[in-house]
């Protein structure tokens, strides 16, 4: 097996080979988790987790910073206009659900004859 390494994919520090960043594997050592149900929840090897650990140690300063920029983004939650999307596309959403299950109820109906 090939030494896992880190990577940059313009989203911060991802492990090689993967879709999981630094600040996925900050996110459950923040909330105490052990390197084993890290690597179970997020489909990594063991190593890959010690691999992003061992980055986030040797990069403590600048992780946090960007951890600290990234976490403050999500609290501001989405801007006017993508929570106007969300909300149309919830309606359209909403209406082919009901339509769907109209067409269920009319098929029901007309299913023995």
């Amino acid at each position: 097996m090939q030494t896992p390494k880190i990577i940059e994919l313009g989203r911060g520090p991802t492990i090689e080979g993967t879709r999981i960043t630094v600040f996925d594997v900050l996110y459950y050592m923040k909330a105490g988790r052990s390197r084993d149900y890290i690597a179970t929840m997020l489909g990594l090897s063991s190593l890959q987790v010690k691999l992003a650990q061992d980055y986030i140690e040797a990069h403590q300063s600048e992780i946090d910073v960007a951890y600290a920029k990234n976490d403050a983004r999500v609290r501001q939650g989405n801007p006017a206009w993508v929570e106007e999307r969300l909300k149309q596309n919830r309606a359209r959403f909403d209406a082919f659900v009901a339509q769907c299950q109209e067409e269920k109820q009319h098929a029901g109906h007309n299913g023995g004859s």
